[in-house]
């Protein structure tokens, strides 16, 4: 298994969710801000230029959270994904989803200050995403209750990102609460201190 990834961007979700799980990765690092990624070898890899990336086997991926749905389906001794049949699979499949569809294009829009009509945008609305993030964190500890899943993964990431790292979300209880919790995992730490490495 290879993880393509560059330090300080969304490779660091990866990092966190393969802490979390336990599982052997060669890291081949990008440098993006070389340009390394536009090099035809990665762009087999990965046609949108982007990191993360992985490939395991013959399988080949990118998209944060598709990489983190195959590590927890590959891992199920880390018990981070409900199994297909539990009906807390709906919930984990939504949230794990919703930092990407949601999440993300709700930065995009507060940093860019984009004017777009609630009924049109994907997400509804950046006010409308934080909201029901807020009301769902306050039921905790994690997105799916006393079960932390690689939803959490990817919901921590974002928030981590907005809230804390580029500060354009103000933080409410919940969300510091939820960091906090974040936080404090073990597999979250280690993977903070690769990321701050870079190797």
């Amino acid at each position: 298994m290879k993880l393509y990834w560059s330090p300080q961007t969304r490779s660091s979700t990866v990092l966190w969710m393969l802490e979390e799980t336990g599982l052997a990765c060669e890291r081949v690092l990008v440098d993006i801000r070389s340009g390394a990624q536009r090099a035809d070898w990665y762009r087999a890899i990965n046609p949108m230029l982007k990191v993360p990336a992985l490939v395991d086997g013959e399988a080949t991926m990118a998209e944060t959270a598709a990489i983190c749905a195959y590590l927890a389906d590959v891992a199920p001794q880390a018990n981070l994904a409900p199994a297909i049949g539990d009906p807390a699979r709906g919930r984990y499949l939504h949230y794990l989803v919703f930092a990407t569809a949601c999440i993300e294009p709700a930065i995009a829009q507060i940093f860019t200050k984009m004017e777009i009509p609630s009924g049109s945008a994907g997400w509804g609305s950046a006010e409308r995403v934080f909201d029901v993030l807020d009301g769902e964190l306050r039921k905790g500890p994690w997105i799916l209750g006393d079960r932390f899943s690689a939803a959490d993964v990817m919901i921590g990431s974002g928030l981590h990102f907005c809230v804390a790292a580029f500060k354009l979300v103000p933080p409410r209880p919940s969300f510091t609460a939820y960091l906090d919790r974040c936080y404090a995992r073990p597999a979250w730490q280690r993977a903070q201190a690769i990321d701050a490495a870079g190797v």
